[in-house]
């Protein structure tokens, strides 16, 4: 497997944020309409977490697995650098560690930047396709966090539990 140039990979990360942001936006209007007609947000209601079964059973139920698998490939990956450079775990880092949180924040957007586009543009577009319209504040909500709380959780584990150089606690 070839590795993207940075020049590469920037416009790879442009192009998917493009599409991302385009979709996002062509469904406002008829997310919009349907908080008014619905008296709420999509996300804020019952109907919300009526439909996430729907979604496990439907096309797209892959990326279920597959999101999460891959943040946790990436987590152990940048977990393991981490401890190599003598680094606190990831979660313990951002949380108590002020110093190195904006360094571990960007690492960890910079490695999940494309990841977590597709997994937004993914959950609206499987909300098309299974729910019948697109709500962008539970593609804004469930896209992310089908990646970032495995990565966050892996990187740190990791990190504390692999062997070598002992970092910060």
């Amino acid at each position: 497997m070839t590795k993207l140039s940075p020049v590469a990979s920037r416009y790879v990360t442009l192009v998917l944020a493009g599409l991302t942001i385009l979709v996002l936006l062509l469904s406002v209007p008829g997310s919009l309409r349907s908080a008014y007609e619905r008296g709420g947000f999509y996300l804020f209601s019952l109907e919300f977490l009526e439909d996430i079964p729907k979604r496990f059973v439907g096309p797209g139920r892959f990326r279920f697995v597959f999101q999460p698998l891959t943040a946790i490939v990436l987590g152990i990956l940048n977990g393991l650098a981490d401890k190599r450079a003598g680094g606190p775990p990831y979660l313990i880092g951002v949380l108590f560690y002020r110093d190195h949180r904006m360094r571990l924040v960007r690492s960890a957007l910079s490695t999940l930047a494309n990841l977590l586009l597709m997994g937004i543009l993914l959950d609206a577009i499987c909300q098309r396709i299974i729910l019948g319209s697109i709500y962008p504040g539970a593609a804004l909500v469930l896209g992310p966090l089908l990646i970032m709380v495995p990565y966050s959780l892996a990187r740190s584990l990791s990190n504390r539990f692999a062997p070598g150089r002992r970092g910060l606690p």
